[in-house]
């Protein structure tokens, strides 16, 4: 069961993952997602880092899509001055959306790594197609109330890895 919950790297911060890194991974994509990934989950526009991260991964020919279990409102206001391409309501870890997003950013579960910071949403969601998944840190040490929920299962996921010898972010 671990296996649909374990990401392939753990990062602090989607600054850890940059062009080159995904070029020698030979992804070609991204699917992110945005509440506690990107930006805190109650703030409504992107950060200026976050903006020039993203534009980097654009001029490098990375293809970004976000995918967010959020209100299309929630997600429109954060995507559309950025130019990103999004998916709101994506029912994660369902697989329809990651499915919408590759077939939108036309590329193959091979080429695209996931982006998230919630094991039973993102990362499951994400293993079960075989995409290339990264954990980040939340962005905020608050969350909204259904990811409090699964926040609390994350926590006994990651007290087992620990217990196997598996280094999440938590001891890097």
């Amino acid at each position: 069961m671990y296996n649909f919950l374990l990401p392939k790297e753990f990062v602090s911060s989607v600054f850890e993952i940059t062009p080159e890194k995904l070029e020698a991974l030979n992804i070609k994509g991204i699917i992110t997602d945005l509440d506690n990934t990107l930006i805190e989950w109650d703030r409504p526009d992107a950060t200026e880092e976050i903006a020039a991260w993203m534009k980097m991964m654009q001029d490098a020919g990375i293809r970004i899509i976000i995918a967010s279990n959020n209100n299309e409102e929630r997600v429109k206001r954060f995507a559309e001055p950025l130019g990103i391409p999004f998916i709101f309501r994506a029912r994660k870890p369902l697989g329809a959306a990651y499915f919408a997003a590759m077939k939108q950013i036309r590329l193959k579960s091979n080429e695209v790594a996931m982006v998230g910071d919630q094991l039973l949403t993102d990362i499951m969601g994400a293993n079960r197609l075989k995409l290339y998944t990264f954990l980040v840190r939340p962005v905020a040490e608050s969350d909204g109330f259904v990811t409090r929920f699964n926040r609390f299962v994350e926590r006994r996921v990651f007290n087992t890895l620990k217990r196997k010898g598996i280094k999440t972010w938590e001891e890097q």
